[in-house]
């Protein structure tokens, strides 16, 4: 298998991941807090926007090497 293929299976394992962690943890805050600590479509924004730039940082730092 090449590098390029395990790169897109972890990475994108992985930031589906990180994903799924951060939206935990705000959903941990808001049942902590008692109220929601911010709103769904941040939250969701958020856990989505981070990832992808996470992953397209990685894939910048791939293709240099």
């Amino acid at each position: 298998m090449t590098y390029k293929k395990l790169f897109w299976i972890f990475a994108t394992l992985q930031t589906l991941l990180l994903g799924c962690i951060l939206f935990l943890i705000f959903h941990c805050f808001s049942v902590i807090h008692g109220e929601p600590v911010i709103g769904l479509d941040t939250q969701l924004l958020v856990c989505i926007s981070f990832p992808l730039f996470s992953l397209l940082v990685k894939y910048i730092s791939l293709q240099k090497t």
